[in-house]
C-alpha cells in the first residue's frame, strides 16, 4: 500500500452543495457577469477594478459558507492515507481546508490570497477586500487577486504531469471535464472513477467506474473503492 498512488480531481460540483455558485448553473455567474470581463487576462487589462470588485465579492461570500459531507469524507480519506492520496482541486475556495484536509494542490490559485505583480509573493488576506492591500513583502500596492485567469499559465499543472506518470488510481468528481481533459487522464490510468451530477457521454466512456449522484452522496462510494484499492 505504501507505493500507492490515488489522485483524486475536484470541481465546482463538489462545492456547489456548500452554496457556492459555478458560472455553468442555471442560476449561475455567466447570469450576471460575462466571463471574459472577469476572467480573462484581456478583462483584467481593460478594467481592473472591475476584476477586483468581482473577486472581492466572491471572498466575502466565501466567509459564511461551509464544508459539506463531501468535503470533510474526503478530508479524512487524506488524513488516512496521508502518503497515498493527493489531493488536486480545480475549485478556487478553501472548503477542502476547511474540511480539515491538508496539503491541497490547488490547479487554479486560491481565493483568500492575493499575489503580488512585482515580486510575485503570494499572501492570505482571508475574506478581506484587496482595496488598499500591500504586499507584505516589497511594500508594492501592485497586487492582485491569486486566482488562475483564462489566457494565462497555471503553474500548478505541474503536478498534472506527475499524475500522469504515478498515478494508479484517479478519482474525478465535480468536474465537467472541460478545463482539464478528465478523458485523457482516465485513459492513461489503470483504475479511474467519476462522481458527477449528469452524465457526458463523449467523457464518462473512458471511466472505469461512473457514478450519477450528488457529490455529498457519492463520495460514500468513492471511499468505499479508494480504501479497497488501497488495502487489497
Amino acid at each position: 500500500m505504501q507505493t500507492k498512488k490515488v489522485y483524486i480531481l475536484s470541481g465546482a460540483g463538489i462545492s456547489a452543495e456548500s452554496g457556492i455558485r459555478t458560472f455553468r448553473d442555471s442560476d449561475g455567474l455567466w447570469e450576471e457577469y460575462r466571463i471574459e470581463e472577469v476572467c480573462s487576462v484581456q478583462g483584467w487589462k481593460a478594467d481592473r477594478q472591475k476584476v477586483s470588485d468581482f473577486y472581492d465579492a466572491r471572498r466575502a461570500d466565501l466567509e459564511s459558507k461551509v464544508p459539506n459531507h463531501a468535503h470533510i469524507s474526503l478530508a479524512k480519506l487524506k488524513e488516512t492515507y496521508p502518503d497515498n492520496i493527493i489531493m488536486l482541486t480545480q475549485n478556487v475556495d478553501n472548503m477542502l481546508e476547511k474540511a480539515g484536509c491538508e496539503d491541497v494542490i490547488h490547479l487554479h490559485g486560491t481565493l483568500t490570497d492575493l499575489r503580488c505583480e512585482e515580486c510575485e509573493s503570494v499572501f492570505d488576506i482571508g475574506y478581506e477586500s484587496q482595496e488598499g492591500k500591500v504586499c507584505p513583502r516589497c511594500k508594492s500596492k501592485n497586487v492582485r487577486h491569486n486566482v488562475v485567469m483564462f489566457g494565462e499559465q497555471a503553474p500548478a499543472y505541474s503536478h498534472l504531469r506527475t499524475l500522469y506518470n504515478e498515478a494508479e488510481m484517479v478519482v474525478v468528481m465535480g468536474t465537467s471535464g472541460q478545463v482539464i481533459d478528465t478523458a485523457y487522464i482516465a485513459q492513461l490510468v489503470e483504475h479511474s472513477i467519476l462522481n458527477n451530477l449528469d452524465e457526458d457521454p463523449n467523457i464518462d466512456q473512458y471511466f472505469k467506474t461512473r457514478i450519477y449522484e450528488p457529490a455529498t452522496i457519492g463520495v460514500v462510494k468513492v471511499v468505499e473503492m479508494v480504501k479497497e484499492f488501497l488495502e487489497g
